[in-house]
């Protein structure tokens, strides 16, 4: 099987509404981090703003966002970087007429509906929410597109996983997400303190919360085990550090050293410790992630409801790429919860994917369907 991505359909402008359409209202945000009354918030989807009688695309879009003019571009700004006098994008009519247009039909296949522009925003309104996924569900050929999808976007594009702490209290759910990391399949991971901390208490002390790894029994004292981690972790000053002192020469922090990949480990009020390279700051962990968001083609979003919400608000259904072509990015969520599951799935982006399972067995299968 050879993955082909959906190519992308750009609106007409020659055609109605769009030509006899009016610029789209611009007005300066009064004052630092507030936007002007009547701002235009973005979608997951592509969106074109029609600026001195032509029709531009934000290349760089998030949800919740507000779209600033600058230098001849549509720039997506979060509220919290605005700037006084920016010039922000006002209108709520996503149809076209008012020079606001949201495109949800872009990577559309040629068969699935021909309906006019100005029904484009109610298609928008209704759009997917019947895409509800559970434990019932067969998910064979979800598993066969992300294997194919994986291969070529290792070589193609920007893959950023999202990961809960499960994957580290078992032995073979570790090693499974190592090898998918020393293949090439990870171009950047987003985590937390938990993950971090019980990873790296399995290669130290071979469990994680005090369990064995392998057997899951209880070690006596074990639930020192990964505050005696942290804490030396943060003797060492660092997660790199501590491997290199401690000959650590297995997990998935280990993996992602080795190989050089990026991680933002998110920080959280629940926290022990923290370990080192944890962002207690929100919003400098939101902007972390953000940053590899920017460039990323296919999401992973295992087992973590809260880092996987706050991922797929800032992910975009396309991307926008170096020599202008429009993409899809794909976005998955897979949880033990259906409710997690439907709620990522939900935000009505046309490449979602829901798998309703244990985390720490669809790894494995993942590395399997790879063949590693």
């Amino acid at each position: 099987m050879s993955f082909a991505l959906n190519p992308y359909t750009a609106p007409d402008f020659a055609k109605a509404p769009f030509a006899n359409a009016p610029d789209a209202v611009m007005e300066p945000a009064p004052k630092d981090g507030v936007a002007p009354e009547g701002y235009h918030a973005l979608s997951v989807y592509p969106e074109y703003f029609k600026i001195d009688g032509e029709w531009l695309l934000a290349e760089d879009s998030r949800m919740d966002c507000v779209p600033v003019y600058e230098d001849g571009k549509v720039f997506v700004r979060e509220f919290r970087h605005l700037e006084q006098g920016d010039l922000v994008v006002c209108g709520r009519t996503e149809t076209g007429a008012h020079g606001i247009y949201v495109h949800t039909d872009g990577f559309c296949p040629a068969d699935c509906g021909t309906e006019a522009p100005e029904d484009a925003g109610r298609r928008a309104d209704n759009f997917a929410f019947r895409l509800g996924r559970s434990r019932e569900t067969a998910f064979s050929r979800e598993y066969d597109e992300l294997y194919e999808l994986l291969k070529y976007e290792r070589e193609h594009g920007y893959i950023v996983w999202v990961m809960g702490p499960a994957f580290s209290f078992n032995g073979f759910s570790r090693t499974a997400f190592s090898k998918i990391v020393d293949a090439g399949y990870a171009d950047a991971v987003f985590a937390g303190n938990a993950l971090a901390t019980h990873d790296l208490e399995g290669s130290y002390f071979h469990t994680a919360l005090g369990q064995d790894i392998e057997t899951q029994e209880n070690r006596p004292l074990g639930h020192y085990n990964h505050l005696d981690t942290i804490n030396r972790v943060r003797f060492h000053g660092s997660i790199a550090r501590f491997i290199e002192e401690e000959q650590v020469t297995g997990g998935i922090m280990y993996a992602l050293e080795k190989n050089n990949v990026p991680y933002v480990l998110a920080g959280s009020i629940r926290d022990d410790g923290p370990m080192p390279s944890v962002i207690s700051n929100v919003y400098e962990a939101q902007d972390a992630m953000r940053h590899h968001l920017r460039k990323a083609t296919t999401v992973v979003c295992m087992a973590t409801m809260l880092h996987s919400i706050a991922t797929g608000n800032m992910t975009p259904s396309y991307r926008v790429l170096p020599d202008g072509t429009v993409r899809q990015v794909y976005f998955y969520c897979v949880d033990i919860a259906e409710f997690a599951v439907n709620k990522l799935t939900d935000r009505g982006s046309l490449a979602s994917r829901g798998i309703v399972t244990n985390v720490q067995d669809f790894i494995a299968n993942v590395a399997k369907g790879l063949g590693l």
